[in-house]
């Protein structure tokens, strides 16, 4: 098992390496070959410990690679960690990637860098391995910046546009707020714990705080930003720190700007980072740290806070968006929102449960747009499109698929349902029955948020597929089907958004969970909250089904039945449709409270410091008093013999007085 496990590691990274140096050498065909077929065998691998590690008996699994880093009491060794948790990231990371490599083979065709665009695919697979196999938080971290730097690489991939370069570095500059909370979070858990280890961490965690101090009180064990905080606070402000660097990897309400400019770059690219990879990064952070974070119950009400927002916030913004890709993105931004609040609330198996499911959908979701865009040569806007759905039946029908599944399509209080049914709808029961003090606030924006969320996805199904077409004669003429190597993914990724609720739903968060998880999420005790999640009113659920169905009416409605209402509807309440069509004017109130500023001070230091200040009296004022002296001594230097004579004579005359006037005293 150790050697399949670094099979599954290492063989990303030698594609890549193979991809990336000898991609011009050996040619685009044979680096798709490379990196496609060792993805393959990659799945293939991660499938089979996942049914070893999770729903096998096997154990725990640490494989050590070398020792890392050693200096005092610190000591972190390069191990992979392999539990029932980083299995079932093995089996998303590794079959969305694998998918998503073979389905750029005939998305990607006709681009010349095929070879550098597969080595970035692989390298983003590699990061993101290495961050869900760590066994303590600085290799995290390796891997969390690995799946930045792969990110802004791919995002940026056409980088002769201005506007993917800017989303590249917009991705990148976000990140980075995040990423210094993450940091200043292991600083602060080393402080608390003595160690970065994740073993250790959980260990000390069991017994940190005693019952009767978990409330506060007691000496101060850490200082930050001058604030003197004792054990249980102390640990508050440390996974408040450590959700900080998940805000932004997860791109969640505040740190969410740069995920829909991540748009573009491939659609491919789209699909690995909200599928599989980086926003899932962040969820898989907290749910890691769930021992940690049992502790404060006040850091988990902002997880449930954030969340909640995030998942009404995106799902609004998500109503009135035209670019098919942008409905897609924020609609991932909803869905994380979702499975922070099962995070917040403690129902961690059903965050990590919708989490499966999602990557499902989400990446069936997503190529099955770049099937759409394939069609209809490049076009991304609903608004020129319509009527496609007998042009493009295998695409219709299996985004069709990613549309139910995505919308929870299913009989509450049966197992007929969509993997998005199962998983959404434990989601919400969990946040009713949970006895966190928002709760209530949080089941009923995720309520709402269900009903958005049917209608723009419907909304984009109809503009899509349905009604008459708006393209252009020429391109409707042009429209053809997906190659064969485009829609055999979909396919495989349409039989687990449809299969993969009903096969896992006892395992992730039912009566198998404890002996599912094995103690790789914290299990509340005696399975308290799943209790009382199979208990809820029958009212509660329904609720997600009623909205679910009320949303699709209404899209039927207006885009079906009255297509002109949508137009009267924007016309007479044109201030909340341009609210909505411009996100909550987050990048311009960004851009005026930061990037305006940002760049005046980089001017004037530019301009003043640098330019003025450091070079004028620094290097180019040296250089200047140079130049001027030696430009006077050169005048000196005329050649002619009389003035060489007189100076002689001038020197001749001051040596004879000097000596005269020294010879008097």
């Amino acid at each position: 098992m150790n050697t399949i496990i670094q099979a599954i590691v290492f063989l990303p990274l030698i594609g890549f390496l193979i991809a990336g140096l000898f991609g011009t050498s050996i040619g685009a065909k044979a680096s798709e070959y490379v990196t496609c077929g060792f993805m393959i065998i990659v799945a293939v691998l991660s499938w089979i410990v996942f049914f070893n590690v999770a729903i096998g008996e096997t154990e725990m699994i640490k494989v050590s690679v070398m020792r890392w880093i050693q200096s005092g009491s610190f000591d972190a060794e390069w191990a992979f960690r392999v539990d029932t948790l980083t299995a079932v990231m093995f089996v998303v990371v590794n079959t969305v990637s694998c998918l998503v490599h073979i389905y750029s083979i005939g998305y990607m065709h006709h681009d010349p860098n095929r070879p550098r665009f597969f080595a970035y695919l692989s390298l983003f697979t590699f990061a993101m391995l290495m961050l869900i196999t760590s066994d303590n938080l600085l290799q995290m971290f390796f891997g969390w910046e690995g799946v930045g730097l792969a990110s802004y690489l791919l995002i940026g991939f056409w980088y002769k546009k201005p506007s993917a370069n800017a989303a590249a570095i917009k991705a990148f500059v976000v990140n980075r707020v995040g990423d210094f909370g993450f940091a200043l979070g292991i600083f602060g858990v080393f402080v608390l714990f003595g160690s970065i280890n994740l073993e250790t961490i959980f260990a000390a965690a069991a017994s940190y705080l005693p019952a009767e101090g978990a409330h506060g009180g007691g000496e101060a064990v850490i200082n930050l930003f001058g604030m003197h905080l004792d054990k249980a606070h102390a640990v508050t402000a440390i996974c408040l720190l450590l959700f900080m660097g998940a805000m932004g990897k997860s791109a969640q309400f505040l740190l969410h700007t740069w995920l829909p400019d991540a748009m573009e770059g491939p659609t491919p690219v789209s699909a690995l980072i909200h599928a599989a990879t980086m926003v899932t990064a962040g969820v898989f952070l907290v749910a890691r740290m769930s021992p940690l974070f049992e502790l404060t119950e006040d850091a988990r009400t902002v997880v449930v806070l954030i969340g909640a927002i995030t998942a009404f916030f995106a799902a609004t913004v998500g109503l009135v968006q035209n670019d098919i890709k942008r409905v897609i993105a924020y609609s991932t931004c909803s869905q994380l929102g979702y499975m922070f609040v099962a995070l917040g609330v403690g129902a961690y198996g059903a965050a990590i449960f919708h989490l499966f499911t999602h990557a499902f959908f989400k990446a069936l979701l997503f190529l099955g747009a770049g099937s759409v865009i394939h069609a209809v040569d490049g076009e991304q806007d609903m608004r020129f499109m319509g009527g496609l759905r007998k042009h493009i039946p295998w695409t219709y029908g299996l985004m069709f698929v990613g549309t139910i599944a995505l919308t929870g399509v299913g009989v509450p209080g049966t197992i007929i349902g969509t993997a998005g049914f199962f998983s959404k709808d434990a989601i919400i029961e969990s946040t009713f029955a949970s006895h966190n003090v928002l709760s209530g606030l949080a089941f009923t924006l995720l309520v709402v948020a269900a009903l958005f969320t049917s209608f723009y996805s419907w909304r984009l199904t109809f503009m899509t597929f349905h009604g008459e077409p708006r393209a252009s004669h020429e391109v409707m003429h042009h429209v053809h089907e997906s190659p064969k190597v485009m829609l055999v993914p979909l396919i495989i990724l349409a039989i687990g958004a449809l299969l993969a609720g009903v096969l896992a739903h006892e395992y992730f968060f039912g009566h198998d969970y404890a002996h599912f998880w094995q103690g790789a999420l914290f299990t509340l005790p005696e399975n308290e909250l799943l209790e009382e999640y199979h208990h809820v009113p029958l009212w509660v659920k329904w609720s997600p089904f009623c909205a679910m169905a009320l949303g699709l009416i209404t899209a039927w409605y207006m885009y079906i039945r009255s297509p002109e209402t949508p137009k009267y509807l924007a016309d007479q309440h044109r201030v909340l449709y341009q609210f909505l069509l411009n996100k909550w004017y987050f990048d311009e109130i960004y851009d005026f409270l930061f990037v305006r500023p940002a760049k005046r001070l980089g001017t004037f230091l530019w301009k003043e410091g640098d330019g003025r200040v450091i070079d004028g009296y620094g290097p180019n004022g040296i250089a200047a008093r140079v130049m001027d002296v030696t430009d006077r001594v050169v005048r000196l230097q005329t050649g002619y013999l009389y003035h060489y004579a007189f100076v002689m004579l001038i020197g001749i005359a001051a040596l004879v007085t000097w000596m005269m006037l020294g010879s008097s005293f």
